[in-house]
């Protein structure tokens, strides 16, 4: 039997290409044992409690760069935590005895990874963003092999690492449905839909620049959109629209705290408008659509805008940073264009859908496998 010890966490960014890679292995290798190791009362904890999954905590926490008492304090617990997790993932690794290491990013994957490389365990790691962040750049010297997204990651890699640009598994439901279906589900006709979105938690400015679209267009013109405000928005997106004037209950308006049917929403879409994680560029790329872009501001490394710029250098998409959207009139007026424009659109989206990596599940499979002679090759 196989056993394949995966270490990814702290955002969901981290840990569905975990999981989505361990798929693919089962796909291989029914009979394989995994063991995934995350922080104590994590996001991936909780998680991966709802799985069949073993699950193995290590204490790892980011150091603070910006200065103030609280996060001395903060830096102080996450030195500690430095010193003793070499011990702990020794620990885990001796008890569990795996063939191979797997990391998806995230501080917890460091000593993870790190002490299985210095055990001369086979390991590897994925890399998500267009701009590997610091753990990623750490260990993409220490392991047998680097996977990633994209290859504008290499500009922040030595040039000596061993990688393939391997894509990112996005769920297989996203590239299933056609619009046409995808609409008539909807109820939506043909005219032009917007879907916009900031997450489960919502992003203010992505709330923002929905309710002034939906306010501009509503009643005015032909266009559907579907909108997800999230919890940010649940006590003041709706109430906002109602304020304006906006009929609400309009067929060609769908909006709500959270998307839960996202693949179809994505597939009836024209253009997306959202902020720039990796898996959410991924799935635009699969589905091939245009693109509005508003990164987030607050990731480390910046990491959002190197993503959206990927698409933006691509023709896929327009990308706004935050900081230089003072309002929402600059979007609203290329919608406008757009709108009057669909040969445009249609133009992104072949930019779009050609960036996307058809084979990534097979490219993913054969790295492992170069690295695990263990693992089938069926």
């Amino acid at each position: 039997m196989v056993k394949v010890l995966l270490a990814g966490g702290g955002t969901a960014g981290h840990l569905n290409p975990a999981l989505a890679i361990a798929e693919i292995i089962k796909r291989h290798n029914p009979d394989c044992e995994f063991l995934f190791a995350g922080t104590p009362d994590s996001m991936e904890e909780k998680l991966l409690a709802k799985t069949d999954y073993q699950f193995a905590r290590i204490k790892v926490k980011g150091f603070q760069r910006k200065l103030s008492v609280k996060n001395i304090g903060r830096n102080i617990q996450a030195g500690a935590y430095l010193i003793s997790s070499g011990a702990r993932a020794k620990q885990i690794i001796n008890d569990f005895k795996p063939d191979l290491v797997i990391g998806t990013g995230g501080y917890v994957s460091g000593p993870i990874v790190m002490k299985a490389a210095q055990m001369k365990i086979p390991t590897v790691i994925h890399e998500q963003n267009a701009y590997p962040g610091v753990t990623t750049r750490i260990l993409s010297k220490k392991v047998g092999e680097v996977m990633l997204t994209v290859p504008e990651a290499l500009d922040y890699l030595d040039k000596n690492v061993k990688y393939t640009v391997t894509g990112l598994p996005v769920r297989s439901a996203i590239a299933t449905k056609s619009k046409e279906e995808a609409r008539k589900e909807l109820g939506f006709d043909d005219s032009l839909c917007i879907l916009s979105f900031g997450g489960s938690l919502g992003a203010g400015k992505i709330n923002e620049v929905g309710a002034d679209l939906i306010s501009w267009h509503s009643g005015k013109k032909a266009i559907n959109h579907i909108h997800g405000y999230g919890g940010m928005g649940k006590d003041t997106f709706v109430k906002t629209l109602v304020e304006r004037g906006v009929d609400i209950n309009d067929n060609r308006l769908k909006v709500s705290e959270y998307i839960d049917n996202m693949a179809t929403c994505m597939a009836a879409a024209d253009i997306i408008i959202c902020r720039s994680g990796a898996n959410t560029l991924s799935e635009i790329e699969t589905v091939g659509r245009a693109s509005i872009l508003i990164p987030s501001p607050v990731v480390a490394g910046n990491h959002q805008y190197h993503n959206a710029m990927v698409l933006g250098n691509a023709g896929a998409a327009f990308v706004y940073e935050q900081k230089n959207l003072e309002n929402s009139d600059e979007i609203i007026e290329k919608i406008d264009y757009l709108y009057n424009h669909r040969e445009e659109l249609d133009k992104m989206a072949e930019n779009a859908s050609n960036l996307a990596v058809r084979d990534t599940d097979n490219r993913i499979y054969e790295v492992l496998c170069r690295n695990c002679e263990k693992l089938s090759v069926k």
